[in-house]
């Protein structure tokens, strides 16, 4: 008999949005593992060290080092690498190196993904697909990387091509929000603005300006949520009864 609250299904990953925005992260190799997880921190504003011989650098990771993309050490692994590490990504073909490493990173509390080898990973990587702003992660916690990739592909057929777009509008739209109604208190006047994401379409969210969002957050009739092309018609302009939330 179900419970009156949602059941447990044990087994699975916490999925974090992790900032690691500034944030050290120590790659360890410099072959095609290594270059893929580079490009997922980078991406995130990670500062990265990469520790590797560099004749184990492949194309990728050496352009990243060329490019001064990341800090690079010429030589293998030491302990001493850990020293004001926030995460360690560690991708060498060396099993005994590699156990070293995450045996090093549990003792200093250190969140590591050793490459390949799950039960030895704070954390997983899983296929990402990215549209501006929106980024979807699908998980197999370690099971099938391949099927995590033909998933998300799948889902990210299905997503309007404009997605990405309209989120980077409605962000806009949402920080003019928070200098218009920084305080908490205020949060009840906000809570109309959803509707905004609720009956704009994507196009209209998309195709928004600054001046439809300064309309937008300066007059509407009270209740109600004017269409795009009715709010530049000046149509639906109304005394000004407190802002939206996105």
């Amino acid at each position: 008999m179900k419970g009156p609250f949602p059941e447990i299904h044990g087994g699975g990953s916490l999925l974090l949005a992790w900032q690691v925005r500034n944030r050290r992260v120590l790659v360890i190799g410099g072959g095609e593992v290594a270059a893929g997880r580079i490009v997922n921190v980078l991406n995130a504003d990670a500062k990265v060290t990469v520790v590797s011989p560099r004749d184990g650098l492949n194309d990728e990771v050496a352009y990243r080092v060329e490019q001064k993309q990341v800090d690079f050490i010429d030589r293998k692994f030491e302990p001493s690498d850990l020293d004001g590490v926030d995460m360690v990504l560690c991708a060498v073909d060396d099993p005994v190196a590699s156990t070293q490493v995450y045996k090093l990173c549990q003792e200093k509390r250190i969140a590591a993904n050793i490459a390949d080898v799950p039960p030895e990973c704070d954390f997983y990587f899983g296929s990402v697909h990215r549209d501006g702003p929106l980024q979807i992660m699908v998980s197999t916690n370690g099971n099938g990387p391949k099927l995590a990739n033909i998933v998300r592909r799948q889902i990210a057929s299905n997503l309007p091509t404009n997605i990405g777009a309209a989120i980077t509008r409605v962000g806009l739209l949402r920080r003019k929000l928070r200098k218009i109604a920084p305080n908490i208190e205020e949060g009840p006047k906000r809570m109309q603005m959803s509707k905004v994401c609720e009956q704009w379409s994507l196009e209209d969210l998309t195709e928004m300006t600054e001046g439809d969002m300064e309309e937008l957050l300066g007059f509407y009739k009270p209740g109600t949520v004017p269409s795009l092309e009715s709010l530049r018609l000046g149509e639906d302009g109304g005394a000004y009864d407190g802002p939206f939330l996105i």
